[in-house]
């Protein structure tokens, strides 16, 4: 064959190809709501591991999905941030809070949800169940319901003498305030005194707990699990800490960020693990037919290096306990 005929014959077969053979696929929008800030070390870290877990499954960013980020500084502004993704042509919306799965359920034409590490969703009413959530919301859950009054036990552990301890919560949050009743009776047990103390910005905070320190003079806070509370974990322990005041949480990543001890889930393990979900629907499967997932590893992390600044002694007893020790 002469060049000149090969070439024409290369020619012909182009124009003819199906062009969708010929152009590469269009990466899909995937929408991520969350409530706090795009930079604090919290999300950084939760998208890390959402980013790590969808390349796991075959995503490559830029490539296979563009992440479409929305951050809400107040619950109330979670609708209009839903509506942003819709308009963005986003296929899943991931959201980080009760607040932003409903707002992403009340969408119309409604859009696919993959709940990221939800405090409780069946008995927030955000699915019907684990193993048959309904609806086009599936995801993945956390048991902070179980482990929020059982940190008592480590503080009994770590500061024997406490007597007093602040709650802090975000009351915009359902979950949140469920979980307060149970706190009060595992503090009644064990005789502490419980002072709720309701975060609504961190300026408030910041002027709030030196005050609190002087009137109630707690042993130690507590961080009650919440999106927009643990955005701003680092900071808030670092307060704690000026104010001599260890902080707990039931989330493995506040204890990275400076708090004495955390006992729970790492979020960002859920993240990643919430990357399945992304994967499994894009893939075709219906979300009401995808199980629920609750974390299966629930670790103690001690912050050493914290413990050494606030003069406070890890017994041997409770580090031989912890999964994780922060020197």
């Amino acid at each position: 064959m002469q060049r000149r005929e090969f070439m024409a014959l290369v020619g012909g077969a182009t124009a003819t190809w199906p062009l969708g053979a010929l152009a590469q696929k269009a990466p899909v929008r995937l929408g991520f709501l969350f409530a706090g800030t795009a930079n604090s070390d919290y999300v950084r870290r939760l998208l890390a591991g959402l980013t790590q877990g969808l390349t796991e499954n075959g995503m490559t960013e830029g490539r296979d999905y563009l992440l479409e980020t929305r951050f809400a500084d107040s619950y109330d502004h979670f609708p209009a941030l839903a509506r942003e993704l819709q308009q963005a042509k986003v296929r899943i919306i991931i959201p980080s809070t009760i607040a932003a799965v409903r707002a992403a359920q009340q969408l119309s034409p409604p859009i696919p949800v993959v709940m990221a590490a939800i405090n409780d969703p069946v008995g927030t009413g955000l699915i019907a169940s684990l193993a048959h959530p309904g609806g086009l919301t599936t995801g993945t859950a956390t048991l902070n319901q179980d482990v929020t009054p059982k940190l008592l036990e480590f503080l009994g552990a770590i500061v024997p003498r406490a007597t007093t301890l602040a709650a802090l919560y975000n009351p915009a949050n359902p979950s949140s305030v469920s979980f307060l009743p149970s706190l009060r009776r595992e503090a009644d047990i064990r005789g502490v005194s419980l002072v709720e103390l309701a975060f609504k910005s961190v300026a408030d905070f910041a002027s709030t707990l030196p005050t609190l320190v002087v009137t109630r003079r707690p042993d130690a806070l507590q961080l009650v699990a919440d999106s927009f509370v643990l955005d701003q974990a680092d900071r808030i322990a670092a307060l704690a800490s000026a104010q001599r005041l260890p902080t707990l949480a039931s989330v493995a990543e506040v204890a990275y960020g400076g708090a004495l001890l955390a006992y729970g889930l790492s979020v960002t393990e859920v993240f990643h693990r919430s990357a399945y979900y992304v994967k499994r629907i894009l893939d075709g499967a219906n979300p009401a037919d995808l199980p629920v997932e609750q974390p299966t590893r629930i670790g103690l992390v001690i912050n050493l290096k914290t413990a050494k600044a606030l003069g406070i002694t890890i017994l041997p007893t409770v580090l031989a306990r912890a999964d994780e020790v922060i020197e």
